[in-house]
């Protein structure tokens, strides 16, 4: 089997990692508070249940990228995070008490943290000019497991049986069903996972011989011959990257030996320069208006238009199926316009939704009909922006941070996203009867974040080092098939 083939079964096995987080998320979500509340739980436990996986989730993430940093390997971290997923899950089957149901969802989420390290392989394992468009794909993944879940639920629901000295019934039968298929996707992980090469790779090591051939100096190639960059490219100011130079050489004859990646690294250089600052600040603002939308929602459509089970259901469907078309028409797009471009676009469209919701949601007027018009236009532009805003941020950020310690920078990026996750519904939850505060909110952030886009536009892009470089791996791949 080539590199090739390996890779596609990895981008594969991938996509099936974050759709089984999905179902998850589907599958416990509907269930969670009617089990808290047979477990006598107060009302404040639902908010500590669905932070727990979140908090795990963020203070993990950086952990697993440190580690993917200094292996350059994730297979085994991905098998070893799964464990946590598979040893929540059977805890939350369990159920004995509301502690132990809170607990699993804290253990669930450390399986969680590996994400940052997936982020850091796709990072370098892909070109920067096809990134988005697999870190969009990967992103409807996990969409897609969202809009399947429920359909799950229709069967689980109906469990009502016992398994020895455990009782199965609607409740316990998503813990015990998501820790099954944890336990499968850790077979389909030995099988079809690899920890293939950059792509470049090769095709670099060729070219270091041809130019060798042709100067009789002695130059530095772009990449060493075990697939280690011999020079990372950063988004960095002059007088920086002249500092660290020295430090990011490294030997061009021989094996390489595997340096520290933390080597001269500096988390107030990498995290403060302005574009990263902007991205961050991106990532949050998206996710915390996104989970503030999500807890706000159900109540509204309760109030106003006395949706159930069913409706509220029809509803989740529908909108998971826009996203999944639009992570997909983001990754058609990213082909053709820069990232920055989608991103600045993303944000134009959220802030329209934002204000559409605010005078026409608020103070609903003119009439079922009309009222259910407006709520429907106002979800569909929110979820509109949501893959645009998304895929740009996370695809840029992969640009404008270190390669070499991606994995950790990812970590940072989830875990601020993790916070977002924790903070939107605390502060929806709250204001669900004042929609005009919240929105407000909501909006003056997006125009926050619209307007740093606005003023750091020119740096939100790939270094110029690493497209210079991608221009001269592109005219060598070019000379080689001509030959």
């Amino acid at each position: 089997m080539d590199n090739q083939q390996k890779r596609n079964l990895t981008f594969l096995t991938i996509g099936l990692i974050f759709m089984l987080s999905g179902i998850e998320y589907a599958v416990i979500l509907p269930t969670i508070w009617r089990y808290l509340q047979i477990m006598e739980a107060p009302p404040y436990f639902l908010g500590l249940g669905l932070s727990a996986f979140s908090l795990s989730g963020l203070l993990t993430g950086p952990l697993f990228g440190l580690w993917s940093d200094r292996s350059k390997t994730t297979k085994t971290i991905i098998l070893f995070s799964n464990l946590f997923e598979i040893v929540g899950n059977f805890l939350y089957f369990l159920g004995y008490s509301k502690w132990l149901l809170l607990g699993s969802r804290l253990v669930a989420g450390v399986g969680a943290g590996a994400g940052s390290s997936i982020f850091s392989f796709l990072t370098r394992s892909t070109r920067p000019d096809e990134r988005a468009g697999i870190f969009a794909a990967i992103m409807a993944c996990r969409q897609a497991g969202l809009l399947v879940g429920p359909a799950f639920n229709l069967f689980l629901r109906l469990c009502d049986f016992k398994l020895g000295p455990f009782v199965v019934n609607k409740y316990t039968s998503p813990g015990i069903f998501m820790c099954l298929l944890w336990v499968l996707l850790q077979f389909v992980v030995m099988a079809m996972y690899w920890d293939v090469p950059p792509l470049s790779s090769e095709g670099d090591a060729v070219m270091l011989e041809i130019k060798r051939e042709e100067n009789d100096e002695e130059e530095v190639p772009l990449m060493g011959s075990d697939d280690e960059p011999v020079h990372t490219y950063r988004a960095v100011n002059s007088d920086q990257s002249d500092a660290s130079a020295s430090s990011d050489m490294q030997p061009v004859h021989g094996p390489l030996s595997a340096p520290n990646p933390f080597k001269n690294f500096s988390a107030s250089r990498e995290f403060l320069r302005e574009e990263v600052v902007v991205l961050l600040t991106a990532q949050f603002i998206t996710l915390f208006n996104q989970t503030a939308l999500e807890t706000m929602v159900t109540p509204l459509t309760q109030r106003h238009f006395s949706f159930g089970e069913l409706g509220n259901s029809l509803m989740y469907g529908l909108c998971g199926v826009e996203v999944i078309l639009g992570f997909f028409f983001v990754r058609w797009l990213s082909r053709r316009v820069e990232d920055r471009a989608v991103l600045g676009l993303g944000l134009i469209i959220c802030c329209t939704a934002c204000i559409w919701c605010l005078v026409f949601l608020c103070d609903p007027r003119g009439g079922y009909e009309w009222e259910l018009t407006a709520f429907i236009i106002g979800v569909f532009l929110q979820l509109l922006g949501l893959p645009f805003v998304a895929v740009s941020q996370v695809s840029l950020f992969s640009k404008v941070t270190a390669e070499k310690t991606q994995g950790f920078s990812q970590g940072v990026r989830r875990s601020v996203g993790g916070l977002a996750t924790i903070l939107g519904p605390l502060w929806a939850g709250g204001l669900t009867n004042n929609l005009y505060v919240m929105l407000g909110m909501m909006l003056a952030l997006l125009i926050m974040i619209t307007v740093m886009t606005v003023l750091s536009y020119d740096r939100l892009t790939e270094p110029r080092a690493v497209q210079s470089a991608q221009s001269c791996d592109s005219g060598g791949a070019a000379d080689r098939q001509t030959d």
